[in-house]
C-alpha cells in the first residue's frame, strides 16, 4: 500500500473518530461535570492508555530536551482547541459547533499564506468566501444572530488553534518523532495544564457513576488516542492541508450523532451553512486540480492567432 493511500485512510479515520466527541462528551456534561474536569479525565486517561501501549510495544520514551518547548507549545494549542470546542457544546448544538470548528482547513491555508508565503489562488479566495458564507448562514437568521456571537468566536478560535497545531507538527522537527511518542507527550503536557487549571479553580470533580467512567474511557480512546495517532500519521504521509481536508467526515459524523442520538434540530438553514463550509473545504483540496484544468480549458478555447 502506497504512502498516499495510507495517508488518506489515516485521515478518514481521524475525522470519523474525532467526530465522535459529542457522543461521549454530552452525557458527561449532562451528568453535571464541568469542561475542565471532563478534559482532565480525557487526557489523563489517554496519556495512561498510550503510555501502556508504548510500554507493551517496548518503545523508547526518551524525548530530547530541545524538543520539549515545541511539544509544550503543541500541547497548549491542543488544550486551547479542546477547551474552546467544549465551550461551544455548552452554548449551541454539538453538530453546529463541530461544523464551525471544521473551518480549520481554511485557517490552515490562510496561516500557510501568512506565515510561509504560500501563494493563494482565486480558488483559495473563493473557498474563504464560501466558508465565511457558511459560518454566516449557521450564525444568522436574517439580521438577527441565531447563535451567540461569543460562542461562534470561541469555536472559530478552536479552529485556529487546531489549524496551528497541524501546521506546527508538519513544519517543526518533531514531525520526525514516532507518532505515538509525540502524541503521548502532547497528552502528558496537556494533562498537566488541565491539572494546574483545575487546581487553580475548584478542583477536579469526581465521576458520578460507572457510565460516566465508561464515557471517559471511550472519549480518551476513540477521539483522542486513535484520532491523534492517525492524525500524525496522515500529516506525515500526505501533509497538513490534505489531512485537514479529509476531516469532512468529522462534522457529518457529529451532525448525525447530534440529530439521531441527542435529538438536536437540523434545519434547512443549517444544512445550507454546512454545505457551504464543506464545498469551501473541497475547493481547498482541489485547488491545484481546478487551476490546472481551468488553464487547459482556457488554452483550448483561446482564439489562435494566424
Amino acid at each position: 500500500m502506497s504512502a498516499k493511500v495510507k495517508g488518506f485512510l489515516y485521515g478518514v479515520a481521524t475525522s470519523v473518530t474525532f467526530g465522535l466527541i459529542p457522543l461521549f462528551t454530552l452525557p458527561l456534561m449532562r451528568a453535571g461535570l464541568e469542561t475542565d474536569s471532563i478534559l482532565f479525565y480525557r487526557f489523563v486517561t489517554a496519556t495512561v492508555a498510550l503510555g501502556l501501549m508504548m510500554a507493551v510495544k517496548k518503545e523508547n520514551f526518551a524525548l530530547p530536551w530541545r524538543d520539549v518547548p515545541i511539544v509544550v507549545a503543541l500541547a497548549a494549542l491542543y488544550m486551547g482547541s479542546a477547551q474552546f470546542l467544549l465551550y461551544g457544546y455548552e452554548v449551541m448544538g454539538a453538530g453546529v459547533a463541530t461544523t464551525l470548528h471544521f473551518t480549520y482547513p481554511v485557517f490552515v491555508t490562510l496561516l500557510m499564506l501568512l506565515l510561509f508565503r504560500e501563494r493563494a489562488s482565486w480558488v483559495t479566495w473563493m473557498a474563504v468566501v464560501l466558508a465565511i458564507g457558511g459560518v454566516a448562514r449557521l450564525s444568522l437568521n436574517g439580521a438577527e444572530l441565531r447563535l451567540p456571537l461569543m460562542g461562534v468566536v470561541v469555536i472559530l478560535l478552536s479552529a485556529v488553534a487546531y489549524a496551528s497545531y497541524i501546521i506546527a507538527v508538519n513544519k517543526s522537527r518533531v514531525k520526525d518523532l514516532h507518532s505515538r511518542k509525540l502524541a503521548f507527550y502532547v497528552f502528558l503536557f496537556t494533562t498537566a495544564m488541565f491539572a494546574v487549571k483545575n487546581a487553580a479553580g475548584e478542583g477536579v470533580q469526581p465521576l458520578p457513576d460507572v457510565w460516566a467512567a465508561v464515557n471517559v474511557v471511550l472519549l480518551a480512546v476513540a477521539p483522542t488516542v486513535i484520532s491523534n495517532i492517525t492524525l500524525l500519521l496522515a500529516v506525515r504521509n500526505i501533509g497538513g492541508t490534505l489531512t485537514s481536508i479529509l476531516g469532512a467526515l468529522e462534522p457529518v459524523t457529529a451532525v448525525c450523532i447530534g440529530a439521531l442520538v441527542f435529538g438536536e434540530a437540523f434545519t434547512f438553514s443549517e444544512a445550507v451553512g454546512i454545505a457551504l463550509i464543506l464545498v469551501a473545504v473541497v475547493l481547498v483540496i482541489l485547488n491545484r486540480s481546478i487551476k490546472e484544468n481551468a488553464a487547459v480549458i482556457l488554452k483550448r478555447i483561446r482564439p489562435r492567432h494566424s
